[in-house]
């Protein structure tokens, strides 16, 4: 094999003694373990772990031959504090210099975490429990926070609807507060893309992530988000309550799954739009692209209802005579 390294091979000998069969000590030493194919082991590096400490595991685990060669080749290298903490797929195949650069550059190992649209910041909490990424009450904790959501630059006192839904691969170690950075991160890059469209129509952020929020929870067939908006926009247009399940749901604490009459007249409920005008206090839940690009480009109609069909698709009255008559064939039948 090549030696990558021939100065620390040299330094390396010189400790091993500086004869020739020090030098063949050396070499072995910073050579793989294994030149056989071999399967990858996570390795990970904890919070303020030494060098010698990261080496000394290294060579138990049978990652590298010589700790202490591993940790001179370390220090020749200046690099003894730029090794950085988290997770890495290493391999009894690997040079003990790729181990080195691979911890040192940071080159952790992620893992997959989906976001769905219209998941709540409850339901995005404990989707980064699941995945092991931080604690559920930790990240709510920081998703509830105003001060953070300041931070983050989003408008609103919570991260509720800011929590833009994708795939996303993130390493384990991160904390609450830097997981969901990512997401609003991710949810301001769209932002930045809408906004002129927003501003144009006079929508602030907050009020085009609210609408978008209804709409998302309200339907998921993408192409009836466009005209769920325009009936929501021709009703506040018009002074109509938005009337909409999804809100009142999300205002009743521990709701068990069965809406009643009595939450729909509920005026204690500040989500509830079928007694307050208007959007309610914020969002419901975190939109997607599609939902924002819905609000900001509706369907041109003259719908101010719409029924589910209980098949995923809705049906659109511009009457209440037609709605009440759609509402009697699908609902009440």
């Amino acid at each position: 094999m090549k030696l990558r390294v021939p100065i620390a091979l040299v330094t390396l000998a010189v400790a091993f003694g500086g004869a020739g069969v020090a030098v063949h000590k050396a070499r072995t030493a910073l050579s793989p373990v294994t030149d056989a194919p071999t399967t990858t082991h996570v390795f990970s590096v904890a919070p303020g772990e030494t060098l010698g400490r990261i080496a000394e595991r290294l060579e138990r685990e049978k990652l590298v031959r010589s700790a202490f060669a591993f940790e001179m080749l370390a220090r020749w290298r200046e690099q003894e504090s730029a090794l950085q903490v988290g997770e890495y797929a290493l391999s009894p195949a690997m040079a003990p210099d790729e181990i080195l650069a691979t911890i040192a550059q940071g080159r952790v190992v992620t893992y997959e975490m989906a976001i769905p649209e219209g998941f709540t910041v409850l339901q995005t909490a404990e989707r980064v429990a699941t995945g092991k990424f931080a604690e559920r009450d930790a990240f709510l904790a920081v998703a509830r926070s105003a001060e953070i959501a300041e931070k983050l630059g989003v408008e609103g006192e919570t991260l509720e609807g800011y929590l833009f839904p994708e795939t996303y691969r993130i390493p384990h170690g991160l904390s609450a507060e830097e997981i969901a950075r990512v997401l609003v991160d991710h949810f301001l890059a769209v932002w930045r893309e809408l906004e002129p469209q927003a501003t144009a129509a006079g929508l602030s952020m907050r009020e085009v992530v609210t609408l978008g929020s209804i709409i998302e929870k309200e339907t998921s067939a993408p192409e009836e988000r466009p005209l769920i908006a325009s009936v929501f926009l021709n009703r506040i247009a018009r002074g109509m309550r938005l009337e909409t399940d999804p809100t009142v749901i999300y205002g009743i604490p521990d709701f068990d799954g069965n809406l009643r009459r009595r939450d729909l007249e509920d005026r204690s409920n500040p989500y509830n739009t079928y007694v307050i005008p208007g959007l309610p206090p914020g969002p419901i839940a975190s939109p997607g692209r599609a939902a924002l690009q819905a609000v900001l480009e509706p369907a041109t109609s003259d719908y101010l209802f719409f029924v589910s069909r209980n098949d995923g698709s809705h049906v659109f009255s511009k009457t209440y005579r037609e709605h009440v008559a759609a509402v009697n064939r699908y609902q009440r039948r």
